[in-house]
């Protein structure tokens, strides 16, 4: 099977790119958990767009295709999960007579 040009060098930046955000993660207090969850709610929406282009485009092989649907699919759990619970948080914090 032919191996596309770059694929280990996309592969490489995934992988550090996952170290450097899971480094990040950690060392991040709980007081800005809330504006970071908002963040990331961000990255996933960013993530949603990129594999529907991707997923969009005319492929060789169908393996990508695949691939880019179970991408969107993820992301957008991750997306709607987040805000979710970014809504619940906020509403923690809110006075019981301001409904």
């Amino acid at each position: 099977m032919h191996e596309p040009s770059g694929l280990i060098d996309n592969l490489f930046v995934f992988v550090m790119a996952s170290f450097l955000g899971l480094e990040l993660i950690r060392g991040v207090s709980r007081l800005l958990h809330t504006p970071l969850m908002s963040l990331t709610n961000a990255i996933a929406s960013i993530a949603i767009v990129g594999s529907v282009l991707i997923t969009g485009r005319p492929h060789e092989s169908q393996f990508i295709t695949v691939i880019g649907a179970v991408a969107i699919a993820c992301s957008a759990i991750n997306a709607v999960g987040g805000f979710l619970i970014t809504e619940r948080i906020l509403k923690m914090f809110k006075k019981r007579g301001n409904d």
